[in-house]
């Protein structure tokens, strides 16, 4: 007998087919139905032969045709959703989706495993397990330790020996020994108390980072975990099984308690859940559906999957690669901006300006490579920490099976990545700063010689006059988010907890500082690209006439007026993807291996200021067919 999971206002039923011949509206009608019977006042309807709806699957939102059999249709035990029409406008409506469905419908599992050993982790490695191009599995030696440590935890059960969050209370109740009987249920109980997280779930990508991070920090084998438990935890990450974890609601000390409270909430089969399959459902429908049981935790396994700077590190790692992204691709970008200018590349030599009446360029084009060199310093800087972090235990208390004890200390503080994030944000936001000033030179007609906002029939066109406030505006905002969150700290638990890091906070806002910068770039690559329009049939440097036609690719040449969003939309995806990067780096690489010896080390201050001079002909030494 097949059996559907079916979402209706923000409920889940399970409504069971008698047969597969029956049709997609009879199932639609049945859940309907059961909500009704569910409801004192029916739902609001007085007979279910009234409601009218349309029923879609979870995965991809597809609408499904009324009239088609559950089995024509539908997979056995498929998640769908009715929607009853007027429902959608409603403030009160709950989507079974999380925003930007589409980017979630074309979900592939991965044939590929990482193994974890919790020590040798890379920030790439971990964005690309939130992306989910692998699957996990442990490590030998890795299960070897993890088995240790948990033969430790229950000598100390069966011993009745009194150990912080094990046999005790936590926080201010730490002095509450709690019999035997009761271990497992305190630790539920502490999941259950500590997911109290609000605001908007973090996207698939990001809870597969955090459970992914989780899951290396457990592999080191300091936490006290069974293997039992740690494979069921691996077994959902496999299949893409995400709880519900609100954004908010970390100071950043004795972790990330409450996010990594609602991740463990889901694994115990409460709460909500999310997989590709389902879309957002009841965490132990997900579980079922993909054949998996939650975990029913043991001792001290509550406290292992809660107490940790994972929160932190895991977006603080997405963090440090878009910024690392975006660095290679400022120089690029700023490259292609001094040509539209006829900026000279001298500036990076000896000489500057040897053939104009100018004596030299302003500072957003001459100094680009000391500003561009020192974000790529901070975010070397904060990678070199962020790897020390997520391949470190974080855990309190920490078990150590080779000397058979545990520990209380205090590495679960998340000081350091805290401090490292804000300035992340400091340093990246540079970029934008500058970027913006050169967006500006290129619109001015007194300082590009080019026409104004880069238009023709100025006045009837606008051209590039409000992309340009457009990255004002993002780049006042970054100001204000480059206010460092771990200067703060608020005494919680009781004066328990008496300093935090506030390291949540650090994390989200640098990686909305380094979306705006992404944005900002976006539109001086944009503006450039337009500034060449007129400019032909001058050509500049092979790299960047590749850039320029990567560009032209998914944005056509601004002729007249028309809708702007989009296009910046489409630049921007391009920095996301790295494909600007792609399009230069076989150039840039091939400079490298011929003009820098292995011997020689470049920071990367200098190593901007030699690509910037590779990169860009430059009004010094044009040629007749050249910028």
């Amino acid at each position: 007998m097949p059996r559907y999971t079916v979402h209706v206002r923000g409920e889940w039923l399970a409504v069971p087919c008698q047969s597969g011949a029956s049709t997609v509206g009879w199932l639609g009608k049945e859940a309907v139905r059961r909500y009704m019977k569910n409801k004192p006042d029916n739902g609001g309807f007085a007979l279910v032969e009234e409601v009218k709806f349309y029923v879609r699957r979870c995965k991809g939102l597809g609408l499904l045709d009324l009239e088609d059999t559950v089995e024509d249709a539908l997979e056995d035990n498929e998640f769908v959703e009715v929607v009853i029409e007027g429902d959608i406008m409603s403030p009160d409506f709950i989507p079974s989706q999380p925003e930007g469905v589409h980017l979630y419908s074309k979900y592939r599992e991965p044939e590929q495993y990482i193994f974890l050993d919790g020590n040798s982790l890379t920030t790439k490695d971990l964005v690309s397990l939130g992306k989910g191009l692998y699957k996990i599995k442990l490590t030998p030696e890795a299960e070897a330790k993890v088995s240790e440590s948990r033969e430790v935890i229950e000598r100390i059960i069966k011993e009745q020996t009194v150990v912080y969050g094990i046999t005790t209370g936590f926080g201010k109740f730490a002095r509450t020994v709690i019999p035997n009987s009761k271990l497992r249920e305190l630790q539920v109980n502490l999941v259950r108390s500590h997911s109290a997280g609000v605001g908007k779930p973090l996207s698939p990508e990001r809870s597969r980072m955090l459970l992914a991070l989780r899951i290396n920090v457990l592999a080191k084998g300091y936490s006290g975990i069974s293997l039992e438990t740690l494979q069921q935890v691996i077994e959902a990450f496999n299949a893409s099984c995400l709880p519900y974890i609100p954004e908010k609601g970390t100071v950043g000390a004795s972790g990330d308690l409450a996010p990594l409270s609602h991740l463990a909430l889901g694994l115990i089969g409460e709460g909500k859940m999310w997989s590709p399959k389902s879309g957002w459902a009841d965490a132990k429908y997900v579980l079922e559906a993909h054949g998996l049981r939650p975990i029913t935790l043991k001792p001290k396994e509550g406290l292992a999957l809660i107490n940790g700077t994972q929160m932190i590190t895991s977006l603080g790692c997405e963090a440090v690669e878009r910024a690392g992204a975006i660095a290679r691709q400022a120089d690029i970008i700023a490259a292609l901006t001094l040509e539209v200018l006829k900026g000279t590349t001298r500036a990076f030599d000896t000489e500057s300006h040897r053939f104009c009446d100018r004596v030299q360029d302003a500072y957003t084009m001459r100094c680009c490579p000391q500003v561009h060199g020192v974000v790529n310093d901070t975010i070397a800087f904060v990678k070199d920490i962020m790897m020390t972090e997520i391949n470190s235990a974080t855990d309190n208390p920490m078990v150590f099976a080779e000397r058979a004890e545990t520990i209380s200390g205090g590495n679960f503080h998340g000081e350091y990545p805290a401090k490292a994030l804000d300035y992340l944000a400091i340093g990246v936001h540079e970029l934008a700063a500058i970027s913006e000033r050169r967006i500006e030179r290129l619109c001015n007609p007194s300082l590009s010689e080019l026409p104004a906002f880069l238009v023709t029939e100025g006045g009837l066109n606008s051209g590039f006059m409000i992309a340009h406030c457009t990255a004002a505006a993002l780049v006042s905002e970054n100001k204000a988010l480059c206010h460092p969150s771990s200067v703060d700290s608020l005494s919680t638990s009781a004066a328990t907890e008496d300093h935090v890091s506030m390291g949540g906070w650090a994390a989200r806002k640098a990686l909305r500082v380094i979306e705006h910068v992404e944005q900002v770039l976006a539109i001086e690559l944009l503006a450039a690209c337009q500034g060449i329009e007129f400019l032909r049939p001058l050509r500049t440097t092979t790299p960047l006439e590749k850039v320029y036609d990567l560009v032209r690719s998914v944005v056509r040449p601004w002729i007249k007026d028309r809708f702007m969003a989009p296009d910046i939309e489409a630049a921007h995806r391009l920095l996301v993807e790295q494909q600007v990067w792609e399009v230069a780096e076989p150039y840039i690489e091939k400079y490298r291996r011929e003009h820098i010896p292995e011997s020689r080390p470049i920071s990367p201050t200098a190593f901007s200021l030699e690509l910037l001079d590779h990169m860009g002909v430059g009004h010094d030494h044009r040629h007749q067919d050249e910028l």
